[in-house]
């Protein structure tokens, strides 16, 4: 082990490929925590008012901090990898800005319709509240696979199959904690639409990889590898645990199903992205990793913090552990 005061040597010889993996955990934690903030926007709209309420009761004390992932994806990808943060936000400025628009008006869609008491202004922003939830993360997803494949437009056809995947895992992720946190006829539908989005998330999958196979020969060793082939299966087996645990009401089990999901689909772009870390400016991890003394400092900071927001997270979940409730903002257990 080096010292961490060194401008020549990192503390641990592969800290330059643990900051790419803290990289895209951030990435993976966000899909997660956001995702289902995602999917129970879109599953919104079929929702009647008391139906609504309950479900912005479970949304409520959650998606604000959700979004510190987003925040600690940036700060990590700067930290370690500047060049790739100036380039990625520099070659797809108008995604990023469309990306946190939608973030903008699901927002707004979700606090303004408490505002007037107007059947006109609550469908309004109830609308709003369906499209950012349904936009945000179709552009995420259209975002990633442009950085992880090099894509210099957002219109190819891989971004934007992806894109559609991200929001099927979206539902997916949304069902699976509505069945978690509501109960009746709310959850019995909402855990039919999470069923469905299971078998269509599965294949748009098997379509993302055929895409990726027949348009990016470059990544046909990576997609025939054994860790690949992994991947595809473990996503199989985590889709028919999801359809089998909420068949039997374990619903719990269905949201672990659904978190499997979204890592092994985490797993699978930083699989095609490393060793390098920006194709398009044909960076690697070692091309675009800032000097031994800047990532020693930063790992220390991260040591030191990362820990206090994961307690907290924890604290805040446990804390609203328990159904929403129509009348309050949850139960009592």
């Amino acid at each position: 082990m080096t010292n961490i005061l060194s401008d020549s040597a990192y503390v641990v010889e592969s800290l330059p490929e643990l900051w790419f993996g803290l990289v895209m955990i951030s990435l993976g934690v966000y899909l997660l925590l956001d995702g289902f903030d995602f999917g129970l926007g879109m599953l919104f709209v079929e929702a009647d008012e008391t139906e609504r309420e309950r479900m912005l009761a479970a949304f409520g004390p959650l998606w604000k901090a959700n979004e510190v992932w987003l925040v600690l994806f940036g700060t990590v990808l700067f930290a370690g990898f500047p060049a790739v943060y100036a380039n990625i936000l520099s070659r797809h400025y108008l995604l990023v800005f469309a990306i946190l628009l939608a973030l903008g008006l699901r927002g707004l869609g979700s606090k303004l319709r408490e505002e007037h008491d107007d059947d006109q202004w609550v469908r309004f922003w109830d609308a709003c509240f369906v499209v950012g939830s349904t936009t945000a993360p179709f552009l995420l997803g259209v975002f990633v696979a442009s950085w992880v494949l090099g894509e210099p437009s957002a219109l190819a056809v891989a971004p934007i199959v992806v894109g559609i995947t991200v929001v099927a895992l979206s539902i997916v992720l949304g069902a699976a904690f509505l069945g978690i946190k509501t109960r009746g006829t709310l959850r019995e539908r909402v855990v039919r639409r999470g069923r469905a989005a299971i078998a269509v998330y599965v294949g748009l999958f098997a379509l993302t990889a055929v895409v990726l196979f027949v348009r990016y020969p470059e990544l046909q060793p990576v997609l025939q590898s054994i860790p690949t082939a992994a991947m595809v299966l473990a996503t199989l087996v985590f889709a028919m645990l999801g359809v089998g645990t909420t068949s039997n009401g374990y619903y719990h089990g269905a949201f672990l199903s659904a978190a499997g999901l979204a890592a092994v689909f985490v797993l699978f772009i930083s699989t095609l992205l490393y060793p390098a870390v920006d194709p398009a400016a044909g960076l690697s991890i070692t091309d675009a990793v800032v000097s031994p003394l800047s990532l020693n400092l930063t790992a220390v900071f991260a040591v030191v913090f990362l820990p206090i927001i994961g307690f907290y997270f924890v604290f805040l979940y446990t804390l609203f552990s328990g159904p929403a409730s129509p009348e309050t903002s949850y139960s009592s257990h």
